[in-house]
C-alpha cells in the first residue's frame, strides 16, 4: 500500500493533546501543505490562521465552554465534559480557516481542511477537524477573538484542526460501505 493511502486509512480524530508545541518545522509543512490545496478555478478564497498562542487557545475554549454551558441543549455541554471539559483537548496548535462568502469557499475551505489534517497525520501529529472552533467565535466576544486573530475583512469561519503530540491514540472510524452505491 503507498504512503498517501496508509496515511488516509489510519488517521483519526485526536481528543488528547499533550502540552508539546509544534516545531517551526512543523508548522511550515503543515502551511505549505495547506497552500497546496485546490481550489475552483485557483480562487484561493481562504486565508489561513496558525494559531500557537496557547494562552488565546485557552481563552477561546473556556469561552466556548461557557457558551455550550448556557445553552438550552446541553447534549454538546455534556460530552465535552465526559471527554474533560475542552473543546480543545489541550491542543497546542489550531489551525483556523476562514474564507470569503464566494460559491465555493466553503467547499474549498473543506480541501484545505483535508490536507491539514493528512499533512498532521503524516508528521506523526495528532489532530481533529473541529467546527466548534466557530461557538466562541459567534459568541459576546466573537468580535474581540476575530481581531486578536487578525481574521481579514469579509472572511467567515470555514473550519479549524486542532493539531499536536498525541498523548493517547485510537483506531480510525470503521469503514461503513453501506454508503456507498456502484453504478455499473
Amino acid at each position: 500500500m503507498n504512503e498517501t493511502i496508509k496515511t488516509i486509512a489510519s488517521r483519526y480524530s485526536c481528543r488528547d493533546f499533550a502540552d508539546t508545541p509544534l516545531t517551526e518545522e512543523q508548522v511550515k509543512t503543515i502551511v505549505e501543505a495547506a497552500l497546496a490545496a485546490p481550489s475552483a478555478m485557483n480562487r484561493q478564497p481562504w486565508h489561513i490562521i496558525m494559531v500557537t498562542d496557547k494562552k488565546l487557545i485557552d481563552e477561546m475554549d473556556e469561552e466556548g465552554m461557557k457558551i455550550l454551558g448556557s445553552a438550552e441543549d446541553k447534549s454538546s455541554y455534556e460530552r465535552i465534559k465526559s471527554r474533560g471539559g475542552k473543546i480543545f483537548y489541550n491542543s497546542p496548535c489550531m489551525v483556523l480557516i476562514v474564507c470569503d462568502d464566494s460559491r465555493f469557499g466553503i467547499m474549498d475551505s473543506g480541501i484545505l481542511t483535508q490536507n491539514v489534517s493528512l499533512a498532521a497525520h503524516a508528521l506523526g501529529l495528532g489532530n481533529v477537524i473541529c467546527a466548534m472552533a466557530n461557538i466562541p467565535l459567534s459568541g459576546d466576544k466573537g468580535e474581540e477573538f476575530k481581531k486578536r486573530l487578525k481574521v481579514p475583512e469579509g472572511f467567515g469561519f470555514g473550519m479549524a484542526v486542532l493539531v499536536g503530540t498525541a498523548k493517547s491514540g485510537k483506531e480510525p472510524h470503521e469503514l461503513d460501505f453501506g454508503k456507498v452505491t456502484y453504478i455499473k
